[in-house]
């Protein structure tokens, strides 16, 4: 039992080395904590996002992501895989630099997000700081990102990427913070092999 306690804030601590966390606390006009058992219903009734992969699925799986986010990106490409099987819903947020909310916006605003997004990914995977966007941005879009980045803060996230997904196996809804490998990925939607 002992064992136990000490190995949650080690999984914690561990988990926080594949992802990005902000540096100082936004203010959010609503601060009120969205219950993990919630999570799933206010994501889809107030996150805007682009939809990958299976898109008739149904249970959509959301990913709050910062586009300056590196795991973010790597988080992307492990999920490519799975994209026949599961439908992903991409929520920009904005919580690392200047370039997150343009970015964002672009991948958006997009004819074909999951085209501007694979491409913005393999760019910063490359180390390239991923696509331009205009520092013009439409009203509507900044405040569609502003409005995720305060859901992720309700959701007590403190880095991206962070998921929120119902388990096939188990029916609970599940949250993590930080990239998976596929086959991680896979285990924790409840997913057979990739």
């Amino acid at each position: 039992m002992k064992l136990r306690h000490l190995a949650l804030p080690l999984l914690a601590s561990l988990a926080l080395l594949t992802a990005c966390s902000k540096e100082q606390p936004a203010s959010a006009a609503d601060a009120t904590p969205i219950a993990a058992t919630q999570a799933l219903d206010v994501l889809a009734a107030q996150g805007k996002g682009f939809t990958a992969g299976a898109l008739m699925g149904a249970n959509p799986v959301y990913v709050l992501f910062d586009p300056q986010c590196p795991h973010c990106a790597h988080l992307w490409e492990a999920s490519l895989p799975l994209h026949s099987k599961v439908k992903f819903v991409w929520l920009p947020v904005s919580l690392l630099n200047a370039k997150s909310t343009p970015q964002g916006a672009a991948i958006l605003s997009a004819s074909n997000p999951v085209e501007a997004m694979t491409a913005h990914e393999t760019s910063l995977r490359a180390g390239q700081g991923g696509i331009s966007a205009s520092a013009s941005i439409a009203p509507e879009v900044e405040a569609a990102i502003k409005a995720n980045t305060t859901l992720l803060e309700r959701l007590g996230a403190t880095s991206v990427p962070f998921v929120v997904a119902r388990n096939q196996r188990t029916g609970a809804v599940v949250t993590a913070a930080g990239a998976m490998s596929t086959e991680a990925l896979s285990g924790f939607l409840g997913l057979s092999q990739p």
